[in-house]
């Protein structure tokens, strides 16, 4: 059986994967174009890529496609694969959901929060353009995360580990969720409607999943609501803010700041934040750690397991 993985995989999982059938492996962190990965599919009975491959109808109805039996996303997500035209074709598509992602990406978050509440990138680069004369009064100053309000769209797994981050941190937490949280709640979190968890928050943190109804669920009306000192960061999902609307906000300062870890034309960033110094940019770190990458590419492994002994896939989505 003929396996595909279209992008560099740590080593632990490659092996475990090249233990089990025949791969074909590219060994690059730099995205294939779609009629690259059709080329490479004759043959193929397993496409194994992540999240930001872009698996369409015509990538998964091409001729060189026609073995094609599983797609295995390495990630949770799976925005990026057709599904429906994968279930008219009789492709099953897998996912790779991973516990200690959700702890990733709540550390990354709370890192972006730190790195806009103190001006650590805005201070590194002056310091390394040679501006830094010594310590002075009033030089980048920042502000405490302590008595700030925090507010998180999207109470899931990423949430709770964000708001326990930051409960230790002495800030004030409230949440919006689709549904109730009582476990957080009884942390002393407080549950608001969306629009009040948005005026409220001196950090509005967004861990919601995207779905099309959510599209610029932040945009021009939301950043006239929030306040002026406000900071805005996102490590969910890059479309669910209007991302030229954020950059009219930072300019006219309706909020103070914004972290980024994901964008609305990703890879690709709106031009007009690339020049704002009041923005915070990371290039999609959320779970980029060992032990996330690792259990999510042993999750992989797990369904390909599944497949090749006929059982059922635990982590199917389609």
């Amino acid at each position: 059986m003929k396996v595909f993985i279209t992008s560099r995989v740590p080593k632990e999982i490659l092996q475990r994967i090249e233990n089990l059938c025949e791969v074909d492996y590219e060994d690059s962190n730099i995205p294939l174009k779609n009629d690259e990965i059709v080329e490479r599919l004759k043959g193929v009975e397993v496409l194994i890529c992540p999240l930001s491959d872009k698996i369409t109808r015509e990538v998964l109805e091409s001729e060189n496609a026609k073995n094609l039996k599983l797609v295995a996303n390495y990630g949770a997500g799976y925005d990026n694969v057709d599904i429906k035209a994968a279930a008219e074709n009789g492709i099953d598509v897998t996912n790779a959901p991973a516990p200690s992602s959700a702890v990733s990406t709540a550390e990354l978050s709370f890192a972006l929060m730190l790195a806009t509440a103190r001006k650590i990138v805005q201070g590194e680069k002056d310091l390394r353009e040679g501006k830094f004369f010594g310590w002075r009064p009033t030089y980048f100053l920042g502000e405490e995360l302590k008595g700030k309000t925090l507010g998180i769209i999207g109470m899931g797994n990423i949430g709770k580990n964000l708001a326990k981050r930051a409960l230790a941190f002495d800030m004030n937490v409230i949440y919006y969720s689709r549904n109730r949280k009582e476990d957080v709640e009884a942390l002393g979190i407080e549950y608001l409607s969306k629009d009040e968890v948005i005026k409220k928050s001196d950090f509005l943190s967004l861990h919601t999943a995207f779905s099309p109804e959510l599209k610029h669920m932040i945009g021009e009306r939301e950043f006239k609501m929030m306040k002026s000192t406000a900071h805005l960061i996102n490590a969910a999902r890059g479309p669910l803010v209007d991302e030229k609307a954020l950059v009219e906000a930072l300019k006219n300062k309706d909020i103070r700041s914004a972290a980024l870890d994901v964008y609305e034309f990703e890879p690709n960033v709106t031009a007009g934040l690339l020049e704002l110094d009041s923005v915070v940019l990371a290039p999609h770190l959320g779970n980029a750690t060992e032990e996330a990458r690792l259990e999510m590419g042993n999750a992989v492994a797990d369904n390909l397991e599944d497949y090749i002994a006929k059982r059922n896939l635990r982590n199917k989505v389609n």
